[in-house]
Formats: C-alpha cells, structure tokens, sequence
C-alpha cells in the first residue's frame, strides 16, 4: 500500500462515478419513510464561499446518514438567480444580466459538485428561468383573484438623478449610493401582497414550531408581526371638520395627553398649516424628513419637531393640545399620528422638556414615588388625575376607558399589527415581469395564463437611469385581452423574495410544465424535514415561505400549513485571518496606510472578499 493519499485523483475517479450512476437521484416511494433536508439555496454571485461551505457540509452529512439508514431523502440545490448585483454589474460593464448570473451559476456548480456534496442535481432550479418565474406568474394571479393581491401607492426612496427606486441600504447617509445624489421620499403605484390578512394565523402557528425552531428565531417573527391590543381614539381638530385618529396601546393614559404629533408625511401635516403664518416652517420641516429613509428615520437620536399652531381637542377631557410634527413618528405604523403622554412616555417626555409642553403624571406606581420631571414613567400602576377613573389599576382602567370612548362613538377597541402589507413592486429589469396589462377602456387587467409566462425582454439598455423596461417599447406596447385594442404593460417586477417564498415546493416537482407542482408529490415529500440556513434570514424569508404555504394550502395545492419542520441555523463565518500582504494587496494600498484607514477600509469589504 503507498503511503501517499492522492486525493485529487481518488476524488475525481469518486465524483466521475457518482455522477455515471446519478447515485444521488431522488423519486417518490410511497412505502419507505422520508426526509427532506435542504439548505437555503445560493444568490450566483460567482463564488462559493466559506459560509456556504459550512451551511451545505451540515445538510450533506445528514442527507448521507438517513440515506445509509435506509430513509428515502430528498437533497436539492438551485440558485436565487434575479437580484440587484447582476443588473448593477450590467450599468457598470455592459454585460446582460442572464449572461453574467448564468456564468456565475456554471462556476458555482462546479465548485459545489467538485465539493461532492449529494445533491440530486436532477431537481436543480434556477429561479430567473422563465420555466420557474412562470409560476411566480401564475401564482401572483391566484393571489389577485382572492384580493390578496392589489395595487396601491407606497411612498418609496427615490433619487431624482438616476430617476429609479433605492432599497433601504441603497441610501447612504440620505444620498445615493451611486451618483451621491439627495434622495427623496416619493409616493407612486405599487402592488402588494396582503399579508396582514395572515398575521393572526402566522403568529399562532408559532406555538407549532416551539422546540422545532430557535427561540431566537421564533422572539424575532413574533416582534415582527408584532400584536398589540389597544384602543383606536379620534380627536378632534379646533376649528375644522379634521380628525385626528391615534392607535394606543395605553388608553388608560389619555388624561395625560399635552400634546399631539404627527409624522411629516402625515396627509393633515401641510393642511394644517395652508396659508398660516407656520406653513413656511412646517414646509422646510416636511421636506427635510421626506428626504430622509425610513431605516436613518429609525435610527434618528435628537427628537425634534415643529408647532402647526393648531390645537387638538381630548374627546374625554375637552381640553385643548397642541398638533406638533415630530421627527420620530414614522407615516406608516400604526396611524402616523401618536396622542404624546410626556409622563408615561420616554421619547415624548425628552419631546416635552425639549419644547417647553407641560408634563402631567396620571399614573403612580403602585408603592413608590417617581420624579415626574426627571423621567416617564412608562409601567402599569394606579390613576390618578383621570377624574372618575381615580384609584383603577392601569389594567382595569384600559378596559373601562375604551368603553366609554366604544359608548361616546370616539373610539373602539383595537387589534393592531406590526407586519405591514407587503410591497412587490421593483422598478428594475431583473426580477419577474407582473403579468398586468393597463387598459384605457377596461382598467387593470390580468394577463390570461394560457399567455404565461410573460418573459423579460432580452434587448435592453443599462443606464442606471430609471426603470429599463419602461424604455423597450415591444415589451411595454401590448393589446388589452378583453377588449383588444392597445394597452400597455406593467413595467414592474417582483421582488425577489417572492422566488425563495416557494422554491422548496418546486423541488418536489421541478420539470412540471402544467402546474407548479404536483400536489401528490408535494404532499408526499412536505414539510422540509430540516431546513439549514443563516438566521439572518429569521424574518423575512422565512416568514413570507409560511405565508406562500398558507395561501397555497388555501387554494387546495397542498395539505401542510407550516413549510418547515426543523429549522436549524448554523451560524456565521465572522472572521478568518489573512497575512497582512495579502490584505494590503486585495485594498490596493501600500504599507504607509496608517491603522485607522486600514481598519475604514476593512469595514467596507463585501462579505465576498
């Protein structure tokens, strides 16, 4: 026996035989147990890198076990194939999206086979073939038909330069990460999902997924959908026929109401103030924070504000406040409009002291004193000041105050959400095509699904400016399939989490041509037994997977109601160390650079390198 181990040809010799006798081929057998192990598939960015490797060595381990085991596995791999980078890398070199991503995919799989993981290559999916995103397609119409689907303005990030939408981390310290740029906030049609009509039911299922999932993951999606019960009150505006309508979650704290605050973007923000000698002020203010993301919104630290000089009236006490815009209210949760209690809450009681607006204290602590002044006290205790409300507990109080608001017709109890209906619409070429035609005599129309899929067009210009389908007039030019006379296409696309909200399901049937899938096969493989992947993803993707299944399961397509049984994430590749040369070379920069640049520049390095 030679003492030397000649991996690379054992290997190759391995992986060449494997592949001859497709070792790793998977089909349906009704009489033998099951399991579905699947990694989260791979954005084809070029190269498989080390938390890849980690992610798919654990799935390749327990696919080989419970196969040796006798259990009949199903082990695919695909690629999240539509997204940003591959039409960023268009704008920047000239080369198509499908040519860079596809090549992409060929080198990454070769990596992976050259890995030997036991994929069953046979079930490969690429989700920006219009074999897979004809069913993005189809689905999208399913969800139209119920109204889970529909279209509505969505105020988004906008650079007048480039004249295009800018994700959240698109917008650097207010510009544009391309051209620098001030971005703005503008409002325009949008489609989306009505995914809040799930969020009782995907909250509840959690309970399901108790010791199946990570606690982490589990906290993460329920503050996510984020529940609260509450009270939906209306005050209203001296001198006008306005209302102003607030969510609380604190009703038993509406005798301590000094002020109101409403978002900049607030639709009574600039009407308040027409023709007033505040408009000037509250304009400049309104359009400073229009031009700010939600996500630097959020993270904003010096509350700031200015007056409307218009009054509020507290419909149970008569009294008048003052209306404020405020900087950390945000238009889109809850009403955009908060009744501001400085003494029960943090954020307002900084607000007050900043702006001079009286605190008044209308809880106590239960067997304490508190510096009312110094700080909010933001617990549940006992009324005081809330006239016959006196001496309640916060809990109690919360029920009979909404009860008088409920018996006065100024308010009603209210089950509040979080999870905000979700935003598809994509002003960008590479993601799947909405498959809706705009018709002058008959409106919004959905196109036919004989006429599916609706296939991006391959002659396009990258320019970074604006939305390139719009600009490709074979695409956009259509006739109306009601009436036939000319239409036009929408030109938006979908975001790409709609791939990666279903994928696990094409898998069990990924050559079909006449449906999705086959609900006998579905059903037979479903749920993912073991679903591996970063908990970055604790959200988002995983809480739109449950959502697809739900809606799926809905229309009779498959039995489960939960995608995933088992959710393990593995964890994060942090660091690996690298010699100083190597590092110095990959910056392009030279030994001079001092430590603080080297650690600024580090900072900035993609994942990738």
């Amino acid at each position: 026996m030679t003492k030397e181990y000649k991996f690379k040809e054992i290997e190759e010799k391995l992986l060449k035989e494997w592949e001859e006798k497709n070792l790793f081929k998977t089909e349906e057998k009704p009489d033998k147990d099951k399991f579905y192990v699947l990694e989260m598939f791979p954005y084809p960015s070029g190269r498989i890198h080390m938390g890849h490797v980690r992610n798919y060595a654990i799935g390749d381990v327990v696919n080989r076990y419970l196969k040796m085991k006798g259990k009949n596995t199903l082990h695919p791999m695909g690629w999240d194939a539509f997204g940003m980078p591959a039409e960023n890398a268009a704008i920047k070199s000239g080369v198509h999206p499908a040519k860079w991503t596809y090549e992409n995919i060929d080198y990454m799989k070769k990596e992976l086979k050259r890995l030997g993981f036991s994929y069953d290559w046979n079930r490969e999916v690429t989700t920006c073939n219009p074999d897979y995103y004809r069913w993005n397609q189809w689905i999208f119409l399913k969800m139209y038909e119920k109204g889970v689907a529909y279209r509505k303005s969505a105020v988004v990030n906008w650079c007048p330069h480039d004249m295009t939408v800018l994700a959240n981390e698109q917008v650097i310290e207010g510009r544009c990460w391309r051209c620098d740029t001030p971005v703005v906030q503008k409002e325009i049609p949008s489609w989306f999902l009505r995914i809040t009509d799930y969020a009782e039911i995907l909250l509840n299922d959690l309970e399901e997924l108790k010791g199946k999932w990570p606690e982490a993951v589990l906290t993460m999606q329920k503050n996510w959908i984020g529940k609260s019960v509450g009270a939906t009150i209306r005050f209203p505006v001296e001198g006008s026929t306005a209302a102003i309508e607030v969510f609380t979650t604190r009703p038993d704290t509406i005798f301590g109401v000094t002020f109101m605050a409403l978002a900049p973007e607030h639709p009574l923000a600039l009407e308040l103030t027409k023709g007033t000698e505040q408009e000037k002020e509250v304009s400049e203010f309104i359009n400073k924070y229009l031009s700010m993301s939600t996500k630097d919104r959020n993270i904003v630290e010096e509350k700031k504000g200015v007056f409307t000089g218009r009054y509020a009236v507290n419909p149970l006490t008569g009294e008048k406040v003052p209306i404020y815009l405020a900087n950390y209210i945000l238009w889109g949760y809850g009403t955009g409009a908060i009744m501001a209690v400085p003494a029960h809450d943090e954020r307002d009681h900084e607000f007050a002291k900043k702006y001079g607006i009286p605190i008044k204290p209308v809880i106590k602590p239960i067997d304490s004193e508190w510096n009312f002044e110094e700080k909010a006290f933001e617990e549940e205790g006992i009324l005081i000041n809330s006239n016959s409300f006196n001496g309640l507990k916060s809990s109690e109080a919360k029920e009979k105050i909404t009860e008088e608001l409920e018996k006065k017709g100024i308010g009603e109890k209210t089950i509040n959400f979080r999870l905000r209906d979700w935003n598809i619409s994509r002003q960008r070429y590479w993601g799947t095509p909405i498959p809706i035609i705009y018709c002058d005599e008959c409106g919004i129309v959905p196109v036919p699904e004989e006429d599916l899929p609706v296939v991006l067009p391959e002659n396009v210009e990258f320019t970074g400016m604006g939305n390139p389908l719009e600009k490709v007039e074979e695409f956009v030019n259509t006739t109306c399939p009601k009436c036939g006379k000319p239409a036009r296409r929408e030109t938006d696309t979908m975001d790409t989490f709609i791939d990666s909200s279903w994928y696990f399901l094409r898998y069990c049937d990924p050559h079909n041509d006449k449906a999705p899938f086959d609900k006998e096969k579905a059903d037979y493989w479903m749920p993912v037994d073991l679903y591996i992947g970063g908990i970055e993803h604790a959200v988002l993707h995983l809480l739109y997977s449950r959502f697809f299944t739900k809606f799926l399961k809905e229309i009779g397509l498959v039995k489960v109601h939960e995608p995933f049984s088992q959710l393990l994430t593995q964890g994060m590749v942090l660091k690996k160390w690298i010699k100083i040369e190597k590092l110095l070379e990959i910056l392009g920069v030279d030994e001079n650079i001092t430590v603080e640049e080297l650690k600024e520049r580090v900072e900035k390095l993609s994942k990738q390198k």
